[in-house]
């Protein structure tokens, strides 16, 4: 294999990755959609009130991550377990979009 087919396989493999990531990025309006849940303890923008974090504003990563450990049980709180549970991975990509944005 030459040098240069080395670099077109490299860049299709790249492009491929740079487009998969793509979808799977957060969507804020599904995300809206799917807040009313969330709204009861941490408010209709999500900006929450002592115990509840302000979720508004917050890193995606930050958010996706907490969420799956809410999921996993790996953070320990009965009320956020059973809401993450019911979230697929979607789910959680939009909130964090939506939270995100706020």
């Amino acid at each position: 294999m030459s040098k240069k087919q080395v670099y077109a396989v490299f860049a299709s493999v790249l492009l491929f990755l740079v487009s998969i990531t793509g979808f799977a990025a957060g969507d804020a309006n599904a995300g809206k959609d799917k807040s009313a849940a969330c709204t009861s303890c941490h408010g209709v923008d999500g900006q929450g009130s002592e115990p509840n974090t302000k979720i508004a504003g917050m890193n995606v990563g930050k958010f996706k991550e907490a969420m799956q450990a809410y999921k996993t049980g790996a953070r320990n709180n009965a009320m956020m377990q059973m809401f993450a549970k019911k979230l697929s991975d979607q789910d959680i990509e939009d909130l964090a979009a939506y939270y995100a944005a706020k």
